[in-house]
């Protein structure tokens, strides 16, 4: 399928009633003009009474002002206890994208949710910007519980955690010591570490030592009062876009730097970051998680290999399940209707029965 036929797709499939469009040579750019910064199709608005709400919320993890959206369900009443679901975003993704379409439609099925931006990344605060450090990015997922904890109405004892491509692996590795945790469920897993190590689809086995020369480099560099070096892609072209090889990326980059753009997402992070990243994996100690666990990837998914490698090491959990999202890719599942209603439909059945 081409780009432009993947546009097509994308915006004939529901687009919010404030969408504006305006043309490009190849790719159609949509820009939605909503109060709360959401970029999803049929986002949140307004907060209307009898409906699901969205309260903008900041706290302070580790001295970092971390901002993060609370998804309250229709007629909600403080009084009454709720089970609650942590939602932490993909890499390079921000509160407002596909953490929180599932964060909306978690609690339009009764779950009072939370998406925040990491540390360093989106509205968070944290210098240097973009920072991705798998022990921040698992922190974060771990100060998600202890503000929600606290929320009016939140029952404690029914907290899961939910994570999506990077923020799946990070939920991974915070839910194998965290037990205020009680259920997991990760969508299209990305294992950050093991793509940053090997490369994707294990296309950088040849060349692990020179990037590790280079994050060297790069932190030798920060230490000495040197710029900053970052890997990644700051931008990119239509033509690029379309010689783009995998479908995760030339996907992603429709849907990052298109179709479902915000000015705090990235795709950069300080080669530095290296230096942890590539000694991490987010499938390490898998044999701790003991809460039962879901993990859903799409059946055309080039990122399928990462969860069918860290499902079978869950190895003390008596409750998990794998479940195939059939003719879905991995950037699909962020945001194509039946795909994201296969996904909140199974989500709610597996939150139902263990929370």
């Amino acid at each position: 399928m081409s780009v432009t036929a993947l546009i097509i797709l994308a915006v004939s499939s529901g687009i919010n009633a404030q969408t504006k469009k305006t043309k490009m040579e190849k790719i159609e750019v949509i820009k939605r003009n909503n109060p709360f910064g959401l970029v999803y199709d049929d986002a949140i608005t307004e907060n209307i009474e009898g409906k699901v709400n969205i309260h903008p919320v900041t706290y302070k993890l580790n001295g970092i002002d971390i901002a993060a959206n609370v998804y309250t369900p229709a007629n909600y009443n403080p009084s009454k206890k709720y089970a609650t679901i942590t939602v932490a975003h993909p890499n390079g993704g921000v509160k407002e994208q596909t953490a929180g379409l599932y964060a909306q439609r978690l609690a339009e099925a009764g779950y009072i949710t939370i998406a925040a931006d990491a540390s360093y990344q989106g509205a968070s605060g944290g210098e240097p910007r973009h920072t991705d450090k798998p022990v921040y990015r698992t922190e974060d997922i771990h100060g998600m519980a202890d503000f929600i904890s606290q929320y009016p109405g939140v029952d404690t004892n029914r907290i899961g955690a939910f994570g999506i491509c990077g923020g799946g692996g990070y939920t991974l590795k915070a839910t194998q010591s965290d037990k205020r945790f009680k259920a997991v469920a990760t969508l299209s897993m990305f294992n950050s570490g093991e793509v940053r190590r090997n490369g994707f689809m294990n296309s950088g086995l040849n060349t692990i030592q020179e990037r590790l020369k280079q994050a060297s480099d790069a932190r030798a560099q920060e230490a000495a009062g040197g710029k900053i070096i970052y890997s990644g892609v700051a931008s990119i072209t239509d033509e690029e876009i379309q010689k783009t090889s995998t479908d995760l990326y030339r996907e992603g980059y429709i849907y990052y730097y298109r179709t479902n753009a915000h000015p705090n997402s990235t795709f950069l992070y300080p080669t530095s970051n290296l230096l942890d990243l590539m000694t991490w994996d987010a499938a390490d100690n898998m044999d701790l998680i003991n809460q039962p666990l879901l993990m859903i990837a799409g059946s055309k998914a080039d990122t399928k290999y990462m969860t069918d490698e860290a499902f079978p090491k869950a190895v003390n959990t008596k409750d998990k399940e794998l479940f195939i999202i059939d003719g879905a890719t991995h950037i699909q599942t962020y945001w194509r209707p039946e795909y994201v209603e296969k996904a909140v439909k199974k989500l709610t059945e597996f939150f139902g029965k263990n929370l």
